[in-house]
């Protein structure tokens, strides 16, 4: 029906699994719906209403009886206010609420319907702000996120190409005027830059993204995960420059993003708590990671990390979880 395809690759990872569709009913997740229908996907959708627009409660009962018409399930939410930073904290609250639904029910894959204009958006962001290759990607089609995996199928196609998808199918949408907003950085980047650069060289963006893809693998590539219990990781790498580009890697897994500042903090110290919620240890080219807990341990617990060499930091959340440190003994 379209010239717009999910790739091969992409679809051999949601056939035969559990995936949920992260939807709004705007042209981005409407397209990604309906090429799911016709590839013959199985999925379900999740939509969270921050009740900001005149259409908000419409897009929600869009969704439900959309849902209802193709034998779906479909979970909603309603957010609260945000007062302030309400870009993070809608995203937090978004991957929260997907985050519960995906283990109380089992999903292998969550889709969502981020597209070349988002990618594009995210890169010139990231490049006025100062980033390597990995942080310039941010969007990868196929990344973990704690106990699943987020799968973007719709990276290498523009927003114009999703929008004559849907108007050339009469498949129904709803237009999110806040996306025309200068209020949000994005939308001022979206309005004055990559909407423009992508009008006149899109295929060029498409083959230099799939460029930086190859070259982001390749500077990962001098690392091993060699201990993972629940949302604990041990990595050990070869070069210090791959420090900062793991701990991001591994927080992005667990749902965390960082800041431009402590990019700049880990690069001083060896030893560090992120958000108040995540150890962040470097030690003998090892990297610890896990959440960050404060919990009374017992004098001979202390002593077996302090033989085992477990820094400080990681210690409470292995006695919390009942991990023996004798048992990392071999991974040294």
């Amino acid at each position: 029906m379209s010239h717009i395809k999910i790739s091969h690759s992409i679809k051999s990872n949601l056939q035969n699994s559990k995936n949920l569709l992260a939807f709004s009913a705007g042209v981005d997740s409407s397209a990604l719906f309906f090429l799911l229908l016709e590839e013959n996907i199985s999925f379900d959708i999740a939509l969270v209403n921050y009740n900001l627009r005149e259409n908000s409660k419409k897009e929600e009962l869009h969704a439900i009886e959309l849902a209802k018409k193709y034998n779906l399930k479909c979970y909603t939410t309603q957010a609260p206010s945000f007062e302030n930073n309400f870009e993070k904290n809608a995203r937090d609250f978004r991957y929260n609420f997907f985050d519960k639904i995906m283990i109380e029910n089992r999903y292998n894959n969550l889709l969502t319907a981020h597209q070349l204009n988002d990618q594009l958006e995210w890169f010139l962001m990231r490049l006025t702000k100062g980033a390597g290759t990995s942080e310039l990607l941010g969007l990868e089609p196929i990344s973990k996120r704690n106990s699943y995996i987020v799968i973007r199928p719709l990276l290498h196609h523009s927003k114009k190409e999703l929008l004559d998808y849907l108007n050339s199918n009469n498949f129904p949408y709803f237009v999110d005027k806040s996306n025309f907003e200068e209020k949000y950085e994005r939308n001022i980047f979206r309005k004055n830059f990559s909407d423009k650069l992508l009008s006149e060289y899109q295929e060029g963006i498409k083959r230099s993204f799939d460029y930086l893809r190859e070259d982001k693998k390749n500077l990962l590539r001098g690392y091993r995960e060699i201990f993972h219990y629940k949302e604990m990781y041990i990595l050990t790498y070869q070069e210090d420059a791959f420090i900062i580009r793991l701990v991001d890697k591994y927080l992005k897994i667990l749902g965390y993003l960082l800041s431009g500042n402590q990019r700049k903090q880990l690069k001083r110290d060896t030893s560090i708590v992120v958000g108040g919620l995540w150890a962040v240890e470097v030690q003998d080219n090892f990297i610890y990671i896990s959440p960050y807990l404060k919990v009374a341990m017992p004098k001979y617990f202390k002593e077996e990390c302090r033989k085992v060499k477990i820094p400080s930091k990681i210690r409470s959340y292995l006695y919390k979880e009942k991990v023996n440190p004798k048992d990392l003994l071999k991974l040294f």
